[in-house]
């Protein structure tokens, strides 16, 4: 593994890797000092064009417990909203040695073009709609830990699955380790190329949930929107939201997802949400553990990278 860019380029032994690896990485935040001395000396970035909050502290507490120096570097007020390309901010970070980049950006395929043009390993944290493949791995982590396993299980993702790319990584991902997904979602929320995906579609929320040992509720990505996808909210909410109702539709033993952030009383209620089969606050910690584990198979190698 030499970058990650997309979840669909792992192989089911690497992205098994990745999660065994967080899972012995996880036992670090129990310790009264949570710092292991694996990346002393290796630099890190966090370039973020995009704002989030969680997933750029995610991955900053992810390096800083393996002794990584971090360097945050904002696209926002920097010399890249005076017009600085992507390119020029690539060369600046190779002449200041940066062992690997973790970047998030509103365009998609960002993070591929990145990696042309550094040496160091680079991190997909997100490129427009396209992908989000450490959201996945933490998805699939969680998965694992609740549930025990991946192969065999039944996974609905549910909403605005056009905007999404984390229901895109999931997809990915999760087909790889062997659980069969659905994506549920109006028909103008699913993206245009979503046939060439390994998995299956509904549009009926409440046929799919019974049958379901995984439901991932995604945000209605309302910013990314410049056109009416579905009537209103609460048309929305009627058809596609979890419910204290549909939430007892769901087998005894099946969990609740969210990558968040949730609008809540939207695509899901606050009861569901804050159940105890709810794994939403999980997730974040798992986060940690997963982008731990990611870079220390990034960067831990001689050099940086461990071949390819």
């Amino acid at each position: 593994m030499r970058h990650l860019l997309s979840a669909g380029d792992l192989t089911l032994d690497e992205a098994t890797l990745v999660l065994d690896t967080a899972k012995e990485l996880a036992q670090v935040g129990g310790r009264s000092v949570k710092k292991l001395p694996t990346l002393r000396g290796r630099t890190v970035v966090n370039l973020f064009y995009e704002d989030s909050t969680r997933t750029r502290i995610s991955f900053e507490a992810a390096a800083k417990r393996m002794s990584a120096d971090v360097i945050n570097f904002s696209a926002k007020g920097s010399s890249v909203s005076k017009g600085e390309s992507l390119k020029d901010t690539a060369l600046t970070l190779q002449a200041m040695g940066a062992d690997g980049v973790v970047i998030r950006h509103s365009a998609s395929g960002a993070a591929h073009r990145l990696a042309e043009w550094v040496d160091g390993a680079v991190v997909n944290a997100g490129d427009g709609t396209h992908e989000h493949p450490t959201q996945a791995l933490l998805d699939a982590y969680t998965i694992r830990e609740r549930m025990g396993r991946l192969d065999g299980l039944r996974v609905a993702v549910v909403g605005d699955i056009r905007h999404s790319r984390v229901a895109r990584s999931n997809v990915l991902l999760l087909n790889t380790l062997g659980a069969e997904v659905t994506l549920v979602a109006p028909p103008t929320l699913l993206p245009v190329s979503v046939r060439t995906w390994p998995c299956s579609v509904s549009y009926d929320l409440d046929e799919v949930l019974p049958k379901s040992d995984v439901v991932m509720m995604l945000r209605v990505q309302a910013e990314r929107m410049n056109a009416a996808f579905f009537p209103t909210a609460r048309e929305y909410s009627r058809r596609y939201g979890l419910d204290g109702d549909r939430f007892a539709r769901m087998p005894d033993h099946a969990i609740v997802m969210h990558p968040g952030p949730m609008i809540r009383g939207m695509e899901i209620s606050a009861e569901v949400a804050d159940s105890p089969r709810s794994t939403i606050v999980e997730q974040v910690a798992n986060g940690v553990s997963v982008r731990m584990a990611v870079l220390y198979l990034l960067l831990s190698g001689s050099g940086s990278g461990t071949g390819n």
